[in-house]
Order: structure tokens, then C-alpha cells, then sequence
């Protein structure tokens, strides 16, 4: 679009108004703390305000020791079922367990052998996009943010669909399902159309086999030659299990409840669980973490000498080195402390897709951080809880050893977390029938109002 000399002119008054718009938009700070105000939902202490019940997913890290609450490892319940549970579960009987989560989420129990089979059959069918879909929505504007892609493919599936603002269960259901299924063709086809007509390389558009699970599908419709290991997929199912769900506290599940108490249609919904997501703060940690241990491998010659790892940490506390934030990022979680049960399962399949990529030294590099940040931390911060790895630590790791691009990370913890989305969704239009509107307390000061020719 050209840009004329009024076109820049408009742009310096923005910046004055701006400016204008940052002094009269600050609030004092110990105002917070003078009408007890739990800012960003959360007490002094960081622990998080309560404003529902749920019985889709449990996080435990504490308990209770001769009357007193003390922190303990972490545990993660969807429906009752300890996640360590499930994992070996379907671990040892040598399958994938995505969909065999998701129907727990959705249902609130375990399937057996024909529910699990028939129900992976549904999702099979279900994962197809509308005639030119393809190519009308997705190719006709690619995007380098896939999470924008998506976003803007789920709302224009409303217009695909002939019964899009029905809120029953049934058609809920059904409409979830639907994009549980094709949530991995908008993101990765969203992938393949910014590859190609953003960074001219070879445009590939595989169909997705109804046969396969999530993440075999995944690997498919994004490598050119569709191959992959048995390792890889299992690896990478193991992640989407555990990205799934984890309370309905969090920032994507929350906005979930909130747009759904509105009465608003699923796409709607989901978007905004999507737009949330995207939020570097909630879901890109991932890609924070990956591109700090690239930074680390650069400044740090020798990666197994602890002293010059802890230095390199102790700069990127004081705001030194990386992006200078401050943050280690993988490190510390809203709700764990001592360990979260996400990340210590997740490291085990990490070690072994790193022993069979030849990856070991990377790995090892890995956990040298894993046990000297928390000391690092301890030293130059002040913490009000203990700081562990979280599930994002591992899971970008896995991602590059996977050859997965970083552009795909986010939306990848979408394809998972569409399962815990869509429970929390039902939930709500189940049990919730007041719209839900937490309270903001003014203080702005009342003012006489003076005519335009007076002021």
C-alpha cells in the first residue's frame, strides 16, 4: 500500500496521542494492594483465585503434614486418573494414547477396546476440511504466525458449517469433535502454505490416512516423504497427551469458560482459546526455551563445565544475556514447585529419542540447566515457592530432534489442548448459567464537564 505524506503525518499525531494515552492510563500501584485486589487473578503468594469447579482435570502440589500445607512433587489428574497412570497405561501395551485422553476428557471415562476403537473411527471420518477449503481460505492468505492461521480457519469453518450457533450438547459435541479431528490439517497446511509463498520453497499438501493417530498424522502432512519411526510418533504422542489438559485455571481453558458463559457459538470459543494461547506468556514458552539453549551453545564453550553454564544462567537472571528478560525460561511454573509430573515424564522419552537422533550431548546439556537454574534462581531472586523444570523445558527439545518447526510449536499445544478446550466448553454450557463477569473496582476521580469551547 503506498504511503503519502498524510499517511505519515497521522502517524506522529499517534505518537503524541500515545503518549497522551500512557500518562493518563497508569494506576498507582499500592492502590493493588490497598483495596486487596488479586491481580491477575492471583493472591500475594501467587496461588490462584477460585472461580469455579471443574471434574475434568486435578493439579496437586501440595499437602497436608501435621495440620500444615507443605509443597510436594507434582500430580495431574484428567477425570480422576493420575496421568502416571495413563502413561504407563498405554506405554506398555506398545499404543498411541492421544485419543484414548481425549476420550476420557470428553466423556469423564475410560473407553474400553470397541468405545476406544469406535471413537477413533469417528475422529478418522471426521478429519477432512471442506471442498477447497484448502485452497479458498488457507492458501489465499498464508501467514508467518500459525497460530493466526488457525485462529482464522476455526471461524471460517463456522460459515462451512449449517448448524453453527446450536449450543446443545449434542451439536457442541459433534462440532468438537470436528476440530479435534482437523485442528492438525489447518495448522500444518497453514505451515505448508507460509512455506511456500513466504519463503519460496516446495509446497506439499499430503491427505491425512482416517487410519492413523493424531501424531503419526502430524509427522505425515508435514514431511515431504510422509516416513517416520515408531519412536518419533510415539514421542510425539506422548506430548500431546500431556499438553491435553491441565485445569481449568489456566489462561486458554478460563477464556474458554468466559466466552462460552456469553451463549456465543464453539468456533467463537475456541478462537479465543486459540488467541489466548498464542500469548507468549501462556503457550510460546516452548520457543523461548528452544532459542535460549541456541544462544547457550553459542556462549558457552565447554557445555559440560558447570561453572560456565551457571555463569551463563546467572546472566540471563541479571538481564545480561539472551533477550534480557531476566527469565530462564523452562524454569519455575504458576502452580508446581518441587517437580512438574508433566516434565519428569516427558524427560525419560526424551533421553531416548535423544540416544536414538545421537543427541546425547544436547541432552546432557539439558539436564546440567535442569539442576543448576533452581540453584542459580535461589540465589539471585527472591521466590516465594521452590522452581522446577515445566513441560515446556523438554518438549522443545523433543520438537527439533523431532525436525518439527518452531513455527509449529504453539500449534502443536493446540491439537492437544483442543481436547482439554472442548470439555471445559460443555462443562460450562452444562453446569454454568450466569455469564461470567468478575468485578473492576473504579478509581477514577468525578469530574465537572466543561463544553467543547470552554476546555
Amino acid at each position: 500500500m503506498p504511503k503519502d505524506l498524510a499517511y505519515y503525518e497521522t502517524n506522529r499525531k499517534l505518537s503524541s496521542l500515545t503518549e497522551k494515552l500512557m500518562k493518563n492510563s497508569v494506576i498507582d500501584k499500592e492502590l493493588y494492594a490497598k483495596y486487596d485486589v488479586k491481580r491477575g487473578l492471583r493472591d500475594i503468594d501467587g496461588k490462584g483465585v477460585r472461580t469455579g469447579l471443574t471434574d475434568i482435570s486435578e493439579i496437586v502440589q501440595n499437602k497436608v503434614v501435621d495440620g500444615k500445607v507443605v509443597p510436594c512433587d507434582g500430580k495431574l489428574f484428567y477425570r480422576g486418573y493420575n496421568i502416571n497412570d495413563i502413561v504407563k497405561g498405554f506405554v506398555d501395551d506398545g499404543r498411541f494414547g492421544f485419543e484414548e485422553v481425549v476420550y476420557l476428557l470428553l466423556f469423564g471415562e475410560m473407553p474400553d477396546k470397541n468405545e476406544l476403537s469406535e471413537f477413533t473411527d469417528m475422529l478418522g471420518a471426521y478429519r477432512t476440511l471442506p471442498t477447497n477449503f484448502v485452497r479458498d481460505v488457507i492458501m489465499k492468505a498464508p501467514s508467518a504466525d500459525m497460530m493466526n492461521t488457525l485462529a482464522r480457519s476455526v471461524l471460517t469453518l463456522y460459515c462451512y458449517d449449517s448448524n453453527p450457533n446450536d449450543t446443545s450438547i449434542e451439536n457442541v459435541l459433534r462440532q468438537c469433535m470436528q476440530l479435534i479431528s482437523v485442528f492438525p490439517l489447518l495448522s500444518v497446511y497453514g505451515y505448508q502454505a507460509y512455506n511456500h509463498y513466504l519463503r519460496n520453497q516446495s509446497l506439499f499438501i499430503h491427505v491425512a490416512d482416517p487410519k492413523k493417530s493424531t501424531a503419526e498424522v502430524v509427522l505425515t502432512l508435514l514431511r515431504p516423504d510422509q516416513k517416520y519411526t515408531d519412536l518419533e510418533a510415539k514421542v510425539l504422542d506422548m506430548a500431546l497427551v500431556l499438553h491435553a489438559e491441565h485445569g481449568g485455571g489456566n489462561n486458554s481453558s478460563f477464556t474458554t469458560h468466559v466466552v462460552t458463559s456469553s451463549g456465543t457459538d464453539t468456533y467463537s470459543a475456541i478462537s479465543a482459546a486459540l488467541c489466548s494461547l498464542k500469548g507468549p506468556k501462556h503457550g510460546g514458552a516452548n520457543v523461548r526455551v528452544s532459542k535460549m539453549f541456541e544462544d547457550l551453545k553459542i556462549n558457552v564453550k565447554d557445555w559440560t563445565d558447570e561453572e560456565q553454564v551457571e555463569k551463563y544462567l546467572g546472566d540471563i537472571l541479571d538481564k545480561k544475556a539472551f533477550d534480557r528478560s531476566g527469565l530462564i525460561y523452562g524454569m519455575g511454573h504458576a502452580v508446581y514447585s518441587i517437580s512438574d509430573p508433566r516434565a519428569c515424564i516427558l524427560k525419560s522419552f526424551t533421553e531416548k529419542l535423544a540416544i536414538a537422533k545421537g543427541l546425547e550431548k544436547e541432552y546432557g546439556l539439558y539436564k546440567s540447566v535442569e539442576e543448576l537454574a533452581p540453584k542459580v534462581i535461589a540465589e539471585k531472586k527472591k521466590i516465594y515457592k521452590g522452581v522446577s523444570a515445566n513441560v515446556d523445558f523438554y518438549s522443545g527439545f523433543i520438537y527439533n530432534m523431532l525436525n518439527l518447526p518452531t513455527e509449529l510449536y504453539t500449534p502443536l499445544f493446540a491439537i492437544a489442548r483442543i481436547a482439554g478446550w472442548s470439555a471445559h466448553r460443555m462443562e460450562e454450557l452444562i453446569n454454568g448459567n450466569k455469564i461470567i463477569r468478575p468485578a473492576y473496582m473504579s478509581i477514577s476521580a468525578h469530574k465537572d464537564y466543561k463544553k467543547l469551547g470552554e476546555r
